[in-house]
């Protein structure tokens, strides 16, 4: 591959890049987890939880390979095994199957956790004046604060 000239230094590339691959495992872990809870979702509001589920892993699928191409932008290999998601996620597997309402508490912390990836990954960005992955994690912090509040609504 030929030399990456893109106005953003190497040491910052990959000092970026490996703070997108910790919003990659987050996001990937969260996207388990709901589709994991879409799966096995029980009591009076399956239905309705069982929809938003199906529609909050399909956003996350799209989003993981965001994320994964922005880290390929930036010259450095995209993480891509349960192993190495594991290692680099702050978002804790869930051992079994919660009842609903604990589905919806545990979703609502993984999407607060990954809104703070986000902002922890979005200050080396804006140092580097790297507008693009800038742009991406503006994108998922959005998504994932109105998820995070549509989530808690429902505990009200």
């Amino acid at each position: 591959m030929t030399k990456i000239d893109i106005g953003i230094n190497e040491e910052s590339r990959i000092q970026i890049a490996e703070g997108l691959k910790r919003v990659l495992a987050d996001s990937y872990t969260l996207y388990l987890q709901t589709h994991n809870f879409h799966w096995n979702v029980t009591g009076p509001q399956f239905r309705e939880l069982h929809l938003m589920f199906e529609e909050h892993y399909t956003e996350l699928a799209t989003a993981v390979d965001d994320i994964a191409e922005r880290i390929r932008t930036l010259g450095v290999a995209a993480p891509g095994t349960y192993k190495e998601f594991a290692r680099l996620s702050s978002i804790k597997e869930v051992d079994g199957v919660p009842e609903a309402g604990e589905m919806v508490d545990i979703l609502t912390k993984g999407h607060e956790q990954v809104v703070k990836s986000c902002r922890e990954v979005m200050k080396i960005a804006a140092e580097a004046d790297d507008e693009g992955s800038t742009d991406v994690l503006t994108g998922r912090m959005s998504v994932h604060e109105k998820t995070a509040w549509m989530l808690r609504a429902m505990r009200q």
